[in-house]
């Protein structure tokens, strides 16, 4: 999209950390969340102490806490990503079979999955570019994308290149068809509705014609 006459392009997005602080912020008492694999996991840092959340993750374990301090690192307790997790008092074990069928049995009430792509009818690319050396590992965000009740996606605006991963339709093989409620990005957030992306919030300032001229799709205004 070609920048609007004008109007600069100093764009000013939030840390990866501050993005996950305002995802846990959409997440109510009582829920029942799987963290995917890379960015999202860092949400389970800035979910408050005082709510009681479940935090689930697809090899077996529901009652995640957040991430240990180094001298508290135990290499058999691990999650998806084989990062080292911490377990909260009350907190299970089971068998991988058990876990996916929790994540297809419609049991789980928000995934927090990355993404590469993200449509405007909330298709969902997030397992493989379609590069030649590109390590396709979709894994259980297939099952997470529509088996949840609500997915959000955790990424950047925009790739190394810029280019926005908020398309109109995806080119990346598809992880999910319609199954995304809301993106969360360094320069905003985002719900999508049967009209396209809606602003929810942009941050640090940044003004919607900003944030509109580096997106080649309709950013919608609530009336």
């Amino acid at each position: 999209m070609n920048q609007p006459s004008g109007v600069g392009l100093t764009l000013k997005p939030i840390s990866r950390n501050e993005m996950a602080q305002k995802i846990a912020s959409y997440i109510v008492e009582g829920a029942y969340v799987n963290l995917g694999i890379g960015m999202p996991t860092l949400v389970a840092n800035y979910l408050p102490p005082d709510k009681e959340i479940f935090l689930h993750s697809e090899n077996g374990i529901l009652g995640m806490g957040p991430a240990p301090q180094d001298a508290d690192i135990d290499w058999d307790l691990i999650n998806a990503g084989k990062q080292p997790v911490t377990l909260l008092s009350g907190g299970s074990y089971f068998h991988q079979a058990d876990s996916f069928a929790m994540m297809r049995g419609g049991h789980i009430d928000i995934s927090v999955l990355g993404g590469f792509q993200v449509s405007q009818t909330g298709d969902l690319a997030n397992w493989h570019t379609g590069e030649v050396d590109a390590v396709p590992a979709v894994g259980g965000a297939m099952d997470l994308a529509v088996g949840a009740k609500k997915t959000y996606v955790m990424m950047e605006h925009l790739t190394k290149d810029g280019k926005s991963k908020l398309v109109a339709q995806c080119t990346y093989p598809l992880t999910g068809i319609g199954c995304v409620s809301m993106v969360f990005t360094d320069l905003g957030i985002f719900e999508i509705l049967p009209e396209g992306f809606f602003v929810v919030e942009l941050f640090n300032g940044m003004s919607l014609v900003q944030v509109q001229a580096v997106t080649p799709v309709v950013l919608h205004t609530y009336p």
